[in-house]
């Protein structure tokens, strides 16, 4: 019966023991100290730098704006259940705008993938991501009767249109070039 409360004044010594005191934070090695900082800021650096997290925030901006947009033509034409079944279920490409929505989604969809999950550090799913929207919409506006409809005829192309090139700009001339100086500059030191 004994053995029971030793076990309790060794757990609670040696708990009192791996307590750093007073004396010892006096004591820390400055060396130690710098490799501990550095190996955090080694941990930061695997993690989505900022420029990135801002393009990724704009894609999902992308898509709630369309999606926005979207749903106010729905309400617009005469109530969001009836338009959403015209739309959806009874889908006519030259009259819908559910497929521009549709594109908002591909782009967010490719873009978080390649991007923010797999952090491709090259242009090429930008590239095709307004490629395909570019063409799509080209021919949506060429084929479809949606300028007939009112403004929203051309508000929803043309602003799915502009969002997707300003995608491609920011991701070419801001994120790729400030990561790639950020980890040539990394190197360097």
């Amino acid at each position: 019966m004994n053995r029971v409360p030793d076990d309790a004044e060794n757990a609670h010594s040696s708990s009192v023991e791996s307590c750093p005191s007073l004396r010892d934070v006096h004591s820390i090695n400055p060396a130690q100290l710098m490799a501990r900082i550095e190996s955090y800021e080694g941990r930061e650096k695997k993690g989505i730098s900022d420029v990135r997290r801002t393009f990724c925030l704009f894609v999902t901006f992308d898509l709630l704006f369309v999606t926005l947009l979207w749903i106010i033509e729905l309400n617009v034409k005469g109530g969001i259940e009836t338009t959403l079944e015209k739309e959806v279920l009874q889908y006519d490409y030259s009259s819908s705008y559910f497929d521009i929505f549709l594109l908002a989604v591909f782009r967010f969809k490719v873009l978080i993938l390649a991007y923010a999950m797999c952090r491709l550090r090259h242009w090429w799913a930008i590239a095709f991501t307004t490629a395909v929207t570019s063409a799509f919409l080209l021919a949506k506006v060429i084929i479809s009767q949606l300028f007939s409809q009112g403004a929203f005829g051309y508000v929803l192309p043309i602003i799915s249109f502009i969002l997707a090139w300003i995608e491609t700009w920011f991701l070419d001339f801001k994120v790729l070039p400030q990561e790639a100086e950020e980890e040539n500059s990394g190197k360097g030191t």
